[in-house]
């Protein structure tokens, strides 16, 4: 009798952990980055930001309509002259504060001939305290994401060459919707983000990538970026890691504890990326 309940308990924990791995292995890169809101080390991780208000006339909040029926929103700069050139900038997980819309104009001052599209894949909310930060993160909905994200790349129209820029939550997205826009890409810079691991979502991609590592991040591994670097070199792709000796959310524009050093190198480095791929997509 106990040789068979043995084999019962053994069995179902067979089963049990298969379960899991299968779980776990059909979550996406962006909802698996999501689950970091249950470390609670990760979340102690990012200092709260500091206080600030964006006064700047540059750029005014625009609406458009996304494929799931509803609709979503953007801050937006745009240039005194045509363009078909534009920025799609991704928040981390405070949500679209104003430290994100400075640093949009930031990028769009550095770049000159680019429109600015800021992003929120938050609907509204804005967080003030990790805990606020972690259940709207925690909560997203990957297909709410992406349909905001398609809604974005229409609202910019089929003629537009697209670059991206996030940092933390919004550096996997960065990634995701560079994927997204297809032929229309122009490249993603990641700042410490999660990812993409599926192959066949990589051979999709057609732009080049440039990760932002930070070598002491305890989530996004500089294991995890040489499994990144080996995944898109085996899909064919073109990816530049830039590495800093720096823990994670260090070039966050929101913390009051960056690093202003290598925050500023990457900085540097992702504006002469990002203008490079315009500049190769003939935008």
């Amino acid at each position: 009798m106990r040789t068979i309940l043995f084999i019962i308990f053994a069995f179902s924990n067979v089963a049990l952990m298969a379960q899991n791995k299968m779980s776990c292995c059909s979550m996406t890169a962006t909802q698996e980055f999501s689950t970091l809101t249950a470390d609670a080390g990760f979340n102690s991780s990012h200092a709260e930001p500091l206080p600030y208000v964006f006064s700047d006339d540059i750029g005014q909040m625009v609406g458009f309509k996304t494929p799931d029926g509803r609709k979503s929103q953007a801050f937006q700069i745009l240039t005194p002259y045509k363009t078909n050139k534009w920025l799609f900038v991704f928040h981390e997980w405070w949500g679209l504060n104003d430290h994100i819309k400075k640093e949009a104009v930031k990028y769009f001052e550095s770049l000159k001939d680019v429109n600015v599209l800021v992003i929120d894949l938050y609907d509204g909310n804005l967080a003030t305290t990790r805990e606020d930060a972690a259940k709207f993160m925690g909560a997203i909905e990957d297909a709410r994401a992406r349909s905001i994200i398609q809604g974005a790349i229409s609202y910019v129209g089929k003629q537009a060459i697209i670059g991206t820029v996030g940092w933390c939550f919004g550096g996997g997205w960065s990634l995701q919707a560079t994927i997204m826009a297809g032929k229309q890409a122009a490249g993603a810079v990641m700042y410490y983000g999660m990812p993409e691991k599926d192959l066949e979502k990589l051979r999709t991609l057609q732009a080049e990538v440039l990760f932002v590592l930070a070598q002491k991040d305890e989530w996004i591994t500089p294991e995890l970026v040489t499994e990144f670097e080996a995944d898109m070199k085996s899909a064919g792709k073109v990816l530049t890691v830039k590495s800093y000796d720096a823990v994670h959310a260090f070039a966050n524009p929101s913390n009051p504890n960056f690093d202003v050093t290598a925050a500023t190198d990457a900085y540097s480095q992702s504006i002469k990326f990002l203008a490079k791929q315009f500049f190769q997509k003939g935008g």
